[in-house]
């Protein structure tokens, strides 16, 4: 993956287990402790923890600007739900929300998943969550369940604005 540049000067690339702290950092902003999610994160990207019919390989991406870590976004290939990708997480710093960073980070993620002839991509999300269901259905995606929305081709999620 070539690191780009965007029109706000966010960097895109991808993710070591130097950026796990950060990672987690941005995780814990509305779900759980930064200790417990950087446990959690480095298991993910170093391949020990599986989420259910998780299959290797698996990326994470970062966003950056001014060398600060200001978003991120997970997955990996799958069986899950019969789809090949499955979106592990996404997060953006609440201060750099509505400014294109996470569909940005979408972007860099669906062109993983095709360089990697993953094209139905799934992701779970609560029902209750509105703001990101939104996100998911302006990218293309389609309720598959309550909990679950998927990319019948995930190209659509590649290109849209």
């Amino acid at each position: 993956m070539n690191a780009t540049l965007a029109a706000e000067e966010v960097l895109y690339r991808p993710a070591t287990l130097r950026d796990v702290s950060a990672m987690a950092q941005l995780r814990s902003e509305h779900w759980g402790h930064a200790p417990d999610w950087e446990h959690t994160v480095a298991a993910y990207l170093s391949g020990e923890h599986h989420p259910r019919h998780a299959l290797l390989p698996r990326v994470a991406i970062l966003a950056e600007q001014d060398g600060e870590i200001i978003g991120f976004i997970a997955g990996h290939l799958t069986r899950r739900h019969q789809c090949q990708g499955e979106l592990q997480w996404i997060n953006v710093s609440a201060s750099q929300r509505r400014q294109g960073v996470a569909t940005g980070l979408l972007h860099e993620l669906a062109g993983w998943f095709l360089s990697h002839d993953a094209h139905r991509v799934c992701v779970d999300v609560q029902p209750r969550n509105r703001t990101a269901r939104a996100f998911y259905s302006c990218h293309g995606a389609e309720p598959l369940n309550d909990h679950w929305m998927i990319w019948n081709d995930v190209a659509s999620a590649a290109s849209a604005e």
